[in-house]
């Protein structure tokens, strides 16, 4: 039996959406000192929602000037004590405002509202609740007995969760007594600027938090900037190459959270039904943009037919469309850009003799659609299976033995996460083990919690972020 569900829509009234937005510098918006601006869109209809502005050096250098001196006069000497206060206060705003955010979350970016709502904004809070339970506990994190803060983080996060991101970077940063100048990505910077709002809201003291949009260029003035003591980036392995490069030499410390070809592997003793919905939320979730996405599938040869027929079952009970209806399970591509790549790559893997499946559904007029897409007959030899999509494509690869599944799950350069699906303990933990990856799910996958830290090795970077290790990026070990 198949139903239809009624149109569901969130209300759009819920988030109110300025016409232009300027640079949030020691607790004030102000103009960028050139005037530039660009325009930010909702991915899913072409409308330009709002006209952003894109800050220069010289408003890099007001932002860092400012978050330098609330280090040196409020926020360092402040103690933890008081410090968690008003983390409480940003969580606790947070969460009064969460539908709000949730509805901009999704226009700027695409993603479905239900992820947004559910996933998303409740991990925000969390965050901030976590990293204010820390503040004056700080002694306790295994980082010596008195840890000092570093000073200035300059933090420029991605498109794909842009209020998560925000919340991973600054609630640590807060809690250790640094402060932050924010650079959000360019195509998704509404609810970074709502977020200033929130600063404002809760009476933070001005320049601990700075949010400075723009494009790479303002990226790059960022982390290059002299009055830097800590960088922390997320996003593409070539990006945070450069930023290595940039920081070469000098003595900001530096944490990265880079891209992902993540295995998924499932054993002929896992339950199939389990098993295929953890293929989906591992890959499918907010479009398959994730970094730590279960792109590459990794199946026993014996189970295989059995699970991609339940797989191709399960994708076409799937909704595509406006990610504003609670309906809906894909939304749109962030941005024409993300669209192309996806799209190259994907006719790379039919050019490459690899056959294609794409889940059958009408795809809508105006914006950046995909459908979730698998692929088999893949070989290690395959840019699919090679390079990072970022998008709602899975390639399917096959194995017979767990050392072979170990040796193609580890032939990757990207070692950020993994999953098992086995009914066998002892081979998780053998499993575990084995695969050089961050975070290694069993039975399950694209599960977070503020309290696990999270990162990866080889070209997905290093660092982590979360859990009492994330707080050791933040800190400086008393001698």
């Amino acid at each position: 039996m198949v139903f239809e569900y009624a149109p569901a829509p969130e209300s759009r009234a819920l988030a109110t959406i300025a016409s232009s937005y300027g640079l949030f510098i020691d607790g004030n918006f102000v103009d960028p000192i050139d005037g530039s601006q660009f325009k930010t869109v909702n991915p899913a209809t072409e409308e330009v929602l709002s006209e952003i502005s894109q800050a220069g050096p010289a408003d890099v250098d007001r932002a860092v000037v400012a978050a330098r001196r609330a280090y040196e006069q409020v926020w360092g000497p402040m103690t933890g004590r008081e410090r968690a206060k008003y983390l409480f206060r940003i969580a606790r705003i947070i969460q009064e405002r969460s539908r709000e955010l949730a509805v901009l979350e999704t226009l700027d970016n695409g993603k479905p509202i239900r992820e947004s709502r559910d996933v998303d904004l409740p991990l925000v809070a969390a965050h901030f609740f976590y990293h204010a339970g820390w503040a004056d506990k700080l002694e306790y994190a295994g980082l010596g007995s008195a840890p000092r803060p570093l000073g200035v983080a300059a933090q420029v996060i991605p498109w794909n969760f842009p209020l998560l991101m925000l919340a991973w970077k600054i609630a640590p940063a807060l809690a250790c007594g640094n402060t932050v100048v924010l650079k959000p990505a360019e195509t998704t910077p509404l609810t970074a600027l709502a977020f200033a709002e929130i600063c404002q809201q809760a009476e933070l003291p001005a320049g601990v938090v700075n949010i400075i949009t723009g494009d790479g260029s303002t990226g790059r003035a960022l982390v290059e900037h002299s009055g830097i003591d800590k960088v922390a980036f997320t996003g593409s392995t070539d990006v945070g190459k450069a930023i290595q490069r940039a920081v070469a030499g000098t003595s900001k410390r530096l944490t990265l959270e880079l891209g992902g070809k993540a295995a998924n592997i499932v054993f002929d003793d896992a339950p199939i039904d389990q098993a295929v919905e953890g293929i989906v939320n591992g890959i499918f979730f907010n479009q398959g943009h994730v970094c730590c996405a279960g792109s590459r599938l990794l199946l026993q040869e014996s189970v295989a037919d059995s699970v991609i027929e339940a797989l191709k079952r399960r994708l076409c009970t799937l909704r595509l469309g406006d990610p504003m209806d609670k309906n809906t399970d894909i939304g749109a591509i962030n941005s024409a850009e993300q669209w192309s790549r996806i799209d190259a790559l994907v006719r790379s893997g039919e050019d490459e003799g690899a056959e294609r499946w794409s889940m059958p559904c009408q795809i809508p007029e105006r914006g950046w659609w995909f459908p979730p897409t698998l692929f088999t007959s893949v070989t290690q030899a395959h840019r699919i299976a090679r390079e990072e999509i970022f998008g709602p494509v899975l390639s399917v690869l096959t194995f017979r033995t767990p050392d072979e599944a170990i040796e193609k799950a580890n032939n990757t350069p990207y070692g950020l996460s993994a999953g098992i699906w086995t009914e066998k303990g002892s081979r998780i933990l053998w499993m575990a083990n084995r695969l050089r990856a961050g975070v290694v799910w069993a039975n399950t996958f694209n599960r977070f919690d503020p309290a696990s830290p999270f990162g990866g090795f080889k070209e997905s970077g290093f660092g982590r972020e979360g859990g009492r290790q994330g707080l050791a990026a933040y800190l400086e070990r008393a001698s």
